[in-house]
């Protein structure tokens, strides 16, 4: 079926079609009169038509470094939202946390595959970047401060001096951390520099032994924080990079016999649904991922549709929420 039928069939003109094709204004009247021919022949706009003529697929490529990550499913909730609104489609690739994943998406989506690019980044190398300047499209980095590049982050050093300055203000004199990888500049070296900056702000001592690593699993905070008590035996606080790894850290003390937050108060960051399930509640701190997913669609865009970069980099707040484990 074609435009001319379908506005025989509605009694409009093709360009009627054409506008309510393209989210373009119509009145209502004619709007429901194609809106009902197209429900009833069950008519389907011909995509390639629409790439040949716009010079556009209506496709944006997400690439994400976990699809089963709580945090990243809202960052691409609020993606997805964005994109619907605006009669855009998701194409989304999952990386299973490898950065050379990540590197090889980017080739495929070069050309005329998609209008523009959404890298929810851990990490981003130089080659990263290499790759996003020679993608041929526009592209916004999600939870990553990239100089050069359009961004939404997170402040996450200032999210981790807070928590661990709650610690030490309710008393805690012996607190550890525990990151991840420094190759993630956000959750791991960031959050590791507002931790030391919240001891040293406490007259507290900067001590490497107090840290250990995990990945951002559970089971990696259990197996980090069972390495830390064996190290230091009389630690009284724990900041964790994440929810995840301070749902870990708890299961393994109340395993050795230490009470929270009696003996041992902890700290997460991500607000996630478990935690709040957790009890006693976790104390953590609240980050603004479906927003970050709706401003880096907006401003991807907003790039397409103006053909300007201005290379925005916008940082969100977050919220300290207080829960029992501190």
């Amino acid at each position: 079926m074609t435009i001319a039928e379908i506005a025989q069939r509605a009694g409009v003109s093709k360009a009627a079609v054409s506008r309510y094709l393209n989210n373009g204004y119509i009145s209502s009247e004619k709007r429901e009169a194609i809106r009902r021919v197209i429900e009833e022949t069950g008519y389907v706009p011909s995509q390639q038509a629409q790439t040949l003529r716009t010079g556009r697929t209506k496709m944006i490529g997400v690439i994400v470094p976990r699809i089963d990550s709580e945090s990243i499913s809202r960052v691409v909730a609020g993606i997805s939202r964005v994109l619907e609104q605006c009669g855009y489609r998701l194409l989304l690739a999952n990386t299973d946390n490898r950065s050379e994943k990540e590197l090889e998406y980017l080739e495929v989506f070069r050309g005329n595959m998609v209008d523009g690019v959404i890298l929810v980044a851990t990490v981003l190398s130089t080659a990263h970047k290499k790759a996003l300047g020679a993608a041929g499209v526009p592209a916004v980095v999600v939870g990553q401060q990239a100089p050069g590049i359009s961004c939404i982050y997170h402040d996450d050093k200032s999210a981790a001096e807070a928590l661990t300055t709650l610690m030490a203000a309710s008393g805690r004199r012996r607190i550890g951390c525990i990151g991840v990888t420094r190759r993630d500049k956000a959750a791991g070296v960031l959050r590791y520099e507002g931790y030391f900056a919240a001891l040293g702000q406490a007259g507290l001592q900067e001590d490497p032994a107090l840290c250990e690593q995990s990945d951002f699993s559970v089971e990696g905070g259990r197996a980090a924080a069972r390495r830390l008590i064996e190290r230091i035996p009389d630690i009284d606080g724990v900041f964790c990079a994440t929810d995840s790894i301070a749902i870990g850290a708890i299961d393994t003390l109340r395993d050795l016999g230490r009470r929270v937050p009696e003996d041992i108060a902890v700290a997460g960051i991500g607000h996630s649904r478990m935690a709040e399930l957790l009890r006693p509640r976790l104390t953590t701190a609240h980050y603004y991922y479906f927003s970050s997913g709706e401003e880096a669609a907006r401003d991807l865009l907003h790039i397409i549709d103006s053909g300007t970069d201005q290379k925005r980099q916008l940082m969100l707040g977050f919220e300290i929420i207080r829960g029992e484990t501190v």
